[in-house]
């Protein structure tokens, strides 16, 4: 997804790899990811299940991709409660 900012600033983020745990893994279907929409208050991306990114990561996108991803793989393995 190509995100535009307001300091004019634009990131592509590949969203598939932090798709993990709970209310991030339903976004792997197309049709619930397709339903994206910015949040007018906080500025955000947000899903209509409560999904949501910080907008400063999703700003600093390739300084925080490769934490974010680790830190996913670790929600996959967390065993369920």
């Amino acid at each position: 997804m190509r995100v535009g900012f307001a300091d004019g600033t634009k990131q592509t983020i590949h969203f598939l790899p932090m798709l993990a745990g709970g209310i991030y893994r339903p976004l792997r279907d197309l049709n619930l990811f397709n339903q994206v929409s910015i949040d007018t208050e906080v500025h955000t991306l947000v899903w209509p299940n409560g999904a949501d990114f910080d907008p400063a990561t999703l700003h600093d996108w390739p300084d925080c991709a490769a934490d974010l991803i680790a830190r996913a793989r670790q929600w996959d393995m967390a065993p369920s409660s």
